[in-house]
């Protein structure tokens, strides 16, 4: 047996025990994606971080130590973040199992977690495999992403056999299939391992309101991408600092405390301040707390 036909088999065997334990996922997902363990608190249910790609332009150690700054604790890597130069400045989709440990050590010092992770996917089954397995060895309990719509199945009881979730993730229109919450819907249906990451300044690009976005996908929703937009309709729009755009957040906290969501609310800039992102990280932090004081 040859080493391509040994890891098809290796997948499938992980698929096989999916199919097994599939009535057990659909009881349990219920619970792990919507009230799991809310205690009304929401500055205790909520998971306030940042997803490190509001620091792609600095490498994976770097970007960890400007998040440090912030006081926060929570994160979302991606697996296309170089690593710095200890790891001769390797993507992490890229990294070794030793390095990944070196990776998990540095987040551990700092006393941060990994939430989640973003991964990229593609065609091949073999690529979800390996980067499960990436978001696995960091810790995370799902990964963030935009599945190919003739993967659904397959993705999903991967996460099964991993026993992960799936956020699915929203770009704009003519970007993404995802765009409008209803195509969400359409592949969290009959995929017990799928829900949803809310990525609020991606969904006005497309003109959809963010709130009532939120809505659609009450029970289904495992993360937040916290980001906001000067305007709707726009998709060349680069994000603004939140609190200072179109994007109604008082409302959106509002409704997720009413849906008594309990997952990480992850801050995320796709812009690119100079000198970085951190003074604006910093001013989304305040903004955040003062809103979630108001909750209580």
């Amino acid at each position: 047996m040859n080493m391509k036909t040994f890891l098809y088999a290796c997948f499938f065997c992980l698929v096989a025990a999916a199919a097994c334990n599939q009535k057990k996922n659909t009881t349990d997902n219920a619970a792990d994606i919507t009230v799991k363990s809310a205690s009304g608190d929401v500055a205790k249910d909520w998971k306030f971080g940042v997803a490190l790609w509001t620091f792609h332009n600095f490498n994976f150690t770097d970007a960890l130590a400007k998040v440090d700054s912030a006081g926060l604790k929570y994160i979302e890597p991606n697996t296309f973040h170089k690593t710095g130069p200890e790891q001769k400045d390797s993507l992490i989709l890229q990294l070794s199992p030793a390095g990944l440990g070196k990776l998990n050590a540095l987040i551990r010092q700092k006393g941060m977690k990994a939430e989640s992770v973003y991964i990229v996917g593609d065609s091949t089954m073999l690529s979800w495999k390996k980067q499960f397995e990436i978001a696995k060895q960091l810790g995370a309990t799902f990964v963030t992403a935009e599945p190919p719509i003739n993967m659904w199945d397959s993705v999903d009881s991967l996460a099964g056999a991993y026993g992960m979730k799936v956020a699915i993730h929203e770009h704009w229109k003519g970007v993404s299939h995802y765009w409008h919450p209803d195509s969400v819907l359409a592949a969290i249906k009959n995929h017990p391992n799928f829900g949803a990451c809310a990525d609020l300044g991606h969904w006005p690009k497309s003109g959809i309101n963010p709130v009532e976005a939120v809505k659609k996908l009450s029970g289904h929703i495992i993360g937040v991408h916290l980001k906001d937009i000067a305007a709707y309709n726009d998709p060349k729009l680069k994000d603004v600092p939140v609190g200072t755009g179109i994007v109604d957040f008082p409302a959106i906290f509002q409704e997720l405390k009413k849906q008594q969501f309990t997952g990480p609310i992850y801050l995320e800039r796709d812009a690119e301040d100079q000198p970085s992102n951190l003074p604006s990280v910093l001013q989304t932090v305040k903004y955040y707390n003062d809103k979630i004081k108001q909750l209580q």
